[in-house]
């Protein structure tokens, strides 16, 4: 049996098919199905439910600029197996409207609009970060939070911020390029700079943040893993008034010198049951970056059952 979808132009076809159809390849090994191509016609060879609401939703995605990625291909196929049917939820930054693409995206996006401390917990590629970061700006740019607040543990692997050059927001952007850009892929270089000038988004080392109330703000903790027991404790008592304080990390990544001394794993046990607090807990199913990292993520994990 054969199947055809029709795209509605050439330059959709070309979109999400890619230049010289390169993305051809990576779609007949997601479908388990031979595909050809005639002009703006898409075959596909066998029986696979999946085929036209998948050509459906990357011909809906191929209207915004720029060619359609193999993640992001990957990412619409695992959003058609979403196996319950939750509120439609999604993050509205300017233009850009940020959705989930998991039930556990689902499920912290939520988390995000009825605590004040969220704790979003799992292996890379599964949207922790980037989700945060978005909420963090729909927030700012609406005006129901006066700023954003975004800080890392600084020393990693045996590195201290006194030996790398430079002053400290010099220092400070190897660690914070992550968040960086995630930013820049919902704003403008422009807008992010205003933003950065005007105080309004804020960059600061978990150790600066000792004394401080932090009020009408969006708190974001990332790589929590390398936060110690005492400060991870101070972090979440600077909660203030009319603020959220969204705490990532992955316990598998921890560069302490003793994993055990991670603060992430003694605060995710105790405030577990707390009311206003959510924990939110990612696996490798959720690892929406790539279907690569995803591989990878379950490699990993069948060398630590051994």
């Amino acid at each position: 049996m054969v199947h055809s979808y029709a795209f509605s132009s050439s330059a959709s076809a070309e979109k999400v098919l890619g230049v010289n159809d390169k993305n051809l390849s990576y779609l007949e090994m997601l479908l388990a199905s031979d595909m050809t191509v005639r002009g703006n016609v898409v075959f596909l060879e066998g029986d696979n439910p999946s085929f036209i609401p998948l050509m459906e939703r990357l011909e809906s995605l191929s209207k915004q600029d720029g060619e359609i990625s193999e993640s992001e291909i990957f990412m619409e196929y695992q959003d058609i197996f979403s196996s319950e049917n939750m509120e439609n939820l999604s993050i509205l930054v300017r233009d850009r409207r940020i959705h989930p693409k998991s039930q556990n995206q689902r499920k912290y996006m939520k988390a995000l609009s009825d605590n004040q401390i969220v704790f979003s917990v799992g292996p890379a590629g599964t949207g922790k970060t980037f989700i945060a970061i978005a909420y963090a700006l729909s927030e700012l740019i609406s005006g129901r939070k006066r700023k954003i607040i975004l800080s890392r543990p600084v020393v990693e692997a045996g590195e201290s911020l006194g030996f790398l050059p430079g002053d400290l927001s010099q220092k400070l952007n190897p660690y914070m390029r992550p968040l960086y850009d995630a930013m820049e892929y919902m704003l403008s270089f422009e807008s992010l700079r205003r933003y950065l000038d005007s105080g309004a988004i804020e960059i600061s080392p978990l150790a600066y943040m000792r004394g401080r109330s932090l009020n009408s703000a969006v708190v974001i903790l990332d790589e929590a893993q390398n936060a110690t027991k005492a400060q991870m404790k101070m972090f979440l008592t600077r909660l203030g008034e009319d603020s959220v304080m969204i705490v990532t990390g992955d316990p598998s990544q921890i560069d302490l010198p003793r994993k055990s001394d991670s603060g992430l794993c003694e605060a995710i046990e105790l405030c577990e049951g707390i009311n206003g607090i959510e924990i939110v807990r990612f696996s490798s199913e959720d690892a929406i970056r790539s279907r690569i990292i995803r591989e990878i993520i379950r490699a990993y994990g069948r060398k630590e059952d051994v």
